[in-house]
């Protein structure tokens, strides 16, 4: 991205990003291992929220066990967080008037999430942005979900951008591994609940609080201003 021009198009991260959903998806994962007889503490699990099963069940799982039980584990959760979980997942304030000033600015929207396509739906109902999104990839579009780039590269390609042409928004480090191993700047906020020196150390540009904090600073922010640097995450919480 050049100085001069803002980027084209804008990728979101979804859980922890648009919709406060980080802790209910730790406690299904923690659920989930307990009723297959692993009790992994909740902390331990939530640092890992933001990866797909395929990455975060082998940080609990060796290989014998999880070749056992994997596949079955993660069904399990699918289904448990389904009916548990997915009915209290609320949005974060302000993300459909965000988008909002995102298309009114001529930029476009994608969603980046390693959510199921039926799962993705409903968040988008959430938050009210269903007409808003130019498009979208699923767990379904990648191999490895994040930290690995690929749901990033597939939503650049339905872009149909250069990844100098577009930036990431995100909650985790895993957000801002998977981008730049993309080649993409991430603008990171902090309501995921993320520790702010893990967003720090994955070199997220900016960091604000949650989408109502960066759309208050859209006009001098990266989405804007699209300079990688363009605000230090100290200048981006206290201007909102």
């Amino acid at each position: 991205m050049t100085n001069q021009q803002p980027p084209r198009g804008i990728i979101f991260d979804v859980d922890g990003t648009l919709v406060d959903s980080v802790d209910l998806h730790a406690k299904a994962w923690q659920e989930a291992f307990a009723h297959f007889g692993h009790e992994i503490a909740f902390a331990h699990i939530r640092s890992q929220i933001g990866k797909g099963g395929d990455q975060l069940m082998p940080v609990f799982l060796d290989k014998a066990e999880l070749k056992r039980i994997g596949e079955a584990l993660e069904k399990f959760r699918g289904k448990h967080f389904k009916q548990h979980y997915l009915p209290l997942v609320r949005a974060f304030p302000d993300v459909a008037a965000l988008f909002r000033c995102i298309r009114d600015a001529g930029q476009r929207i994608a969603l980046a999430s390693s959510a199921k396509d039926d799962e993705l739906a409903v968040y988008k109902e959430i938050a009210g942005i269903t007409d808003l999104v130019d498009a979208e990839t699923s767990s379904d579009d990648a191999e490895k979900s994040k930290p690995y780039p690929d749901i990033l590269v597939a939503a650049l390609e339905k872009l149909k951008l250069p990844p100098a042409e577009a930036i990431v928004v995100g909650d985790s480090p895993y957000d801002a591994e998977a981008a730049a191993e993309a080649g993409l700047a991430t603008v990171g906020l902090l309501c995921g609940g993320f520790p702010r020196p893990d967003l720090e150390g994955a070199r997220c540009v900016a960091l604000y609080a949650d989408p109502s904090n960066l759309l208050r600073n859209y006009a001098i922010s990266p989405l804007a201003a699209s300079a990688p640097g363009t605000a230090s995450s100290e200048e981006s919480l206290s201007r909102g």
